[in-house]
């Protein structure tokens, strides 16, 4: 639960200052603890405001995000805070070209 608080406080700061709260999220265990648990740090802490976040999948893999292996895929799935909108998207993927 602290983690979420904090992420909820540090959000809440990001929007008052009038910017954007950037974060940067990895996947495995992570993802069912911030699916549990930022929901309601979300509702306890006032301006929190998901929808002024840019979210970062930081060890995304090249995969379709339907894949089980897909970091955003399982955010998508499990954790989309209410009002997110870059967890509903699909995040950019940029195939490796073959090397000549």
């Amino acid at each position: 639960a602290a983690l979420a608080r904090a992420v909820a406080e540090a959000a809440a700061e990001a929007v008052a200052s009038g910017g954007r709260f950037t974060l940067g999220l990895s996947g495995g265990s992570l993802v069912p603890l911030l699916a549990r648990e930022l929901p309601p740090a979300l509702s306890a802490v006032p301006g929190s405001e998901p929808s002024r976040w840019l979210v970062a999948f930081c060890d995304e893999r090249l995969v379709p995000p339907e894949h089980p292996e897909s970091t955003g895929g399982a955010y998508r799935v499990s954790a989309a805070p209410p009002g997110a909108p870059g967890l509903r998207r699909s995040p950019p993927v940029w195939p490796s070209s073959p090397r000549s």
